[in-house]
């Protein structure tokens, strides 16, 4: 008996409790009492429409109904599409039925920003067309981080109105896993409010090369330290340590293995960036994170974009591929030695031709863009059906960034891969769907999801992470915390607002100041702006030297009044210029200018240690090995370095 869409409701049986169902492209049937959504459409309950059945069972019988071509669709974890109209963007649900149901895909990463109750009516939307599809699979959908202050195209997404908590190097820099347990579990209520149900996070990447610019999403360079608080991160998302249930998010940590021991920092999503070196024979080391994340029994990995140089295992050199081609890491270390049983998720774009722009940078004149942008670090040569044969058989369940599922299905056509490895990988990623409830219900209430997201208890949490994380570098003659004496203030990079909160006048001149107070950035350089994330990612040099706008603001200001800087660390700032001409010196991981103010004057005591040492000098920097934690001869401050008062 079918019943309308947008149906709701709850039956009670003798024998069975009803599970709450939630349906808008589909009917649903009542047998022995009890409700069941009609996915495939044909007016019987199948064991996968079955809800008394165990995830397992009813994947196994899911994936028996599909055809290749719906297998090979699963595999594909594309980008939502969207489309802006009168200046709001939202997604474009016309492109969106297309990938759903003539390609199969039902896994996305979404982009989109906005408030809680839009992201949650459009999540719905992108969930009402998966289950129009010929079988009803529900959507997963996606994100990068949105909790933190830093944005960064491909690597995390503007707060908007979710609680905003320091970076997880501000995590490090507190050391309490409980702490990063309760924003895991505060961002997954986030997550699951407006629709998103996997995240792609935690970085178990260990911060070794000080000049890489991914190092604000990892948790430093001590890989304890890491390793647990990884553990913490990803049970509070998938709501305890026991794997993916009802309230889980997905936790996809990555990049196994080595990434952060980039070749002279240089980043692997650039061409001129693949390879991590491990000149210290330290390779363990940067796996040992990952320990953690297997502890939490997390839902996924997602293997590094870079090729692993002096690397052995079990007595063979690594093959010289990106970790999403490499069967040694994957099915070797990962599903053999390590056991993993989740999905293995690759990171964006492996399988594309990574053009001439892409490889050489766009041409004098034009921008870049994400036009002829690919990964397929090590095996160039081969073709696009071998690249995806090549990374199903080395151990791939799923392929991030792109949703070509022909490509897949040819690779089976052609026997370069079995249709029965395909089902190894379905199997993984519809039994997370299953684990999850979104079967039964992939949608969010609208309204309920504006009370969650952001509200002043989680906001109030996240601002005392940010006041804890601070750390305390220099505090000469104990002028930290502000005393009565101190009235009026010179701001540099603060909102003058704040401060008159809390009593203080701002001034226009460091004269006329009893103090200055400023914000700045570790330094960077934009070495290869003509590439396409070479023109976001900070690299080279990280000293403040002359010509450096926020240095010529230090050296102005405190020849003229006592000044406190604070430094946003986003890689290990070289401070040795700045130490000696201010008189008190803070190193933050994201902090509001409120925050910031309470531990200036006094409301709360800084607590963060260093999660990396602070290099004296770039010689130095140049001269570590890249693999190696707390490694340069001389740091300025050594790693765990934090006063207090």
């Amino acid at each position: 008996m079918g019943l309308s869409s947008c149906s709701k409701g709850i039956v009670n049986a003798p024998a069975t409790h009803q599970v709450e169902l939630e349906g808008r492209g589909v009917g649903f049937i009542v047998k022995d009492g009890l409700r069941f959504k009609d996915l495939n459409k044909n007016g019987q309950v199948e064991p996968y429409e079955d809800w008394r059945r165990s995830p397992e069972e009813r994947a196994r019988d899911l994936v028996s109904r599909m055809t290749l071509q719906e297998k090979a669709g699963v595999m594909m974890h594309g980008t939502a599409p969207t489309q802006t109209t009168e200046g709001v963007t939202r997604y474009d649900r016309t492109l969106a039925a297309r990938m759903i149901a003539e390609k199969g895909v039902n896994s996305f990463i979404t982009r989109l920003g906005g408030n809680a109750r839009f992201l949650a009516e459009e999540n719905n939307a992108l969930q009402e067309i998966a289950e129009a599809a010929r079988l009803g699979i529900p959507a997963t959908i996606s994100t990068d981080p949105r909790s933190h202050f830093q944005f960064t195209l491909g690597a995390s997404v503007a707060a908007g109105g979710f609680s905003q908590w320091p970076e997880t190097l501000g995590f490090a820099a507190i050391g309490d896993a409980e702490l990063t347990r309760r924003f895991g579990d505060i961002a997954r209520q986030e997550y699951r409010a407006v629709g998103i149900q996997e995240a792609l996070s935690p970085q178990a990447d260990l911060a070794t090369e000080p000049r890489w610019s991914r190092i604000n999403g990892t948790f430093g360079e001590d890989a304890d330290l890491a390793k647990k608080l990884v553990q913490a991160y990803i049970e509070g998302f998938q709501s305890g340590g026991n794997g993916i249930g009802k309230d889980s998010v997905v936790a996809v940590v990555k990049h196994w293995v080595g990434y952060g021991a980039a070749k002279e920092g240089f980043d692997s999503h650039n061409a001129y960036g693949k390879y991590a070196v491990f000149p210290g024979n330290n390779f363990e080391y940067h796996v040992r994170p990952f320990e953690g994340a297997f502890a939490a029994k997390t839902g996924g990995v997602m293997p590094t974009y870079s090729i692993l140089e002096g690397v052995t295992l079990n007595g063979q050199p690594l093959e010289q591929v990106g970790a999403g081609f490499n069967k040694q890491l994957l099915t070797d270390l990962l599903r053999g030695q390590y056991g993993f049983e989740g999905v293995i998720l690759s990171d964006w774009a492996i399988t594309n031709d990574c053009d001439d722009a892409c490889l050489n940078g766009a041409p004098p004149g034009q921008k870049p863009s994400f036009v002829g942008f690919g990964t397929p670090w090590g095996v160039e040569s081969l073709s696009k059906l071998e690249r995806f044969a090549k990374g199903v058989n080395a151990g791939l369940d799923q392929f991030g960034g792109v949703d070509e599922p022909d490509a897949l299905v040819a690779a089976v056509n052609a026997g370069k891969v079995t249709e029965a490895r395909l089902d190894e990988s379905v199997y993984r990623i519809l039994l997370q769907k299953f684990q999850q409830g979104l079967f039964e219900n992939p949608y969010v209430e609208v309204e309920r999801a504006s009370k969650v997201v952001g509200n002043s208890t989680f906001q109030e949490e996240a601002t005392e992470a940010q006041r804890r994380s601070l750390v305390l570098l220099e505090n000469k003659n104990k002028l930290l915390p502000l005393g009565a004496n101190i009235r009026k203030v010179y701001l540099h990079g603060i909102d003058g607002a704040v401060a008159a909160t809390y009593g203080l006048t701002v001034v226009s001149t460091p004269e006329e100041a009893d103090v200055a107070i400023m914000r700045t950035v570790a330094p960077f350089e934009t070495l290869h702006p003509q590439y396409m994330f070479g023109q976001w990612q900070h690299e080279g040099n990280l000293a403040f030297e002359d010509g450096n706008a926020d240095y010529e603001a230090i050296k102005r200001v405190s020849a003229k009044v006592p000044t406190i800087v604070t430094v946003y660390l986003d890689r290990p700032a070289i401070l040795t210029n700045v130490k000696d001409k201010v008189s008190a010196l803070l190193g933050n991981f994201g902090v509001s200018d409120s925050a910031l103010f309470d531990v200036l004057m006094g409301k709360a005591a800084p607590q963060g240690k260093l999660p990396f040492e602070l290099p004296s000098s770039m010689a130095e920097v140049k001269a570590k090995r890249s693999d190696m934690p707390h490694d340069t001869a001389h740091p300025l401050y050594p790693l765990f370095f934090g006063l207090s008062y």
